[in-house]
């Protein structure tokens, strides 16, 4: 169990995966895109979904969102599985919106407040607020969205997927558009929910310094397969070594070595 997670709160997630993928395909009319994916994710696991552009990052993090209805296979979150049971399978899910389908005449404010209530909160959760501070989102908080720009919308999508700190968490490239304080601020408040919490983090980047720096685990998906993980010690080595990398180990694995 990670450090600084016990008790009850957190007993059941301990009981099983936040994420479980097995035998993932989909396909888009006759192409496949997603070839059996086989995945799982333990509560506390920080994971970077790394590959290639065209790879299917974005297609797989949609499936195991519900967005887009899988070809084969099952997805399961907190053990809930997703077809049978999406109600509770997307209660244990915090998924970020694309920021380009935020409603352009509401306010942060009442977009998160809109969000909480789907959640079954009477409120904005002080951790969100406190999240809005952190990436300086406060100010714009009650500032209509079509006014955002576009880091400032990725902000608002961002805590709106972090609401509630549910016990899964699916970022697709969330530092797209971010200044640098801010993107660091993420990091390190991802990394903490996993390591403090007990939060699973799936994060979809093709930043591999936060990869090497952050995670705990890191998969990459090329052509739609899985062609390597690596666990916490694989990446403990990495990052022990001046002559070694994840972006070179990323290389040696597309080359097949």
């Amino acid at each position: 169990m990670p450090a600084g997670v016990d008790g009850p709160a957190r007993g059941a997630a301990a009981m099983s995966p936040a994420l479980e993928l097995q035998g993932l395909h989909h396909r888009y009319d006759q192409h496949a895109v997603l070839h059996g994916i086989d995945l799982a994710l333990a509560p506390g696991d920080f994971a970077a979904l790394i590959g290639p552009n065209g790879s299917g990052k974005t297609t797989l993090l949609h499936c195991l969102a519900g967005l887009l209805r899988a070809s084969a296979g099952r997805v399961l979150i907190g053990g809930h599985d997703l077809d049978r049971d999406p109600l509770a399978a997307k209660r244990a899910l915090g998924f970020a919106v694309d920021p380009a389908r935020l409603p352009p005449l509401l306010s942060g404010r009442e977009c998160l407040r809109l969000f909480a209530g789907a959640r079954g909160l009477d409120a904005i959760p002080e951790p969100t607020l406190a999240l809005c501070a952190t990436l300086s989102l406060q100010p714009m908080l009650d500032r209509r969205i079509g006014q955002y720009s576009l880091g400032t919308r990725q902000k608002l999508a961002i805590a709106l997927g972090l609401l509630g700190e549910p016990p899964l968490l699916v970022l697709d490239e969330p530092l797209n558009g971010l200044d640098p304080l801010s993107a660091y601020a993420l990091k390190r408040h991802l990394q903490e929910l996993a390591r403090e919490r007990g939060v699973a983090v799936l994060l979809a980047t093709h930043s591999l310094d936060v990869a090497e720096r952050f995670i705990t685990r890191a998969a990459l998906l090329v052509d739609g397969r899985l062609r390597r993980q690596w666990d916490a010690g694989e990446l403990d080595a990495i990052r022990a070594d001046p002559a070694r990398s994840l972006e070179q180990s990323m290389i040696d694995a597309l080359a097949g070595e």
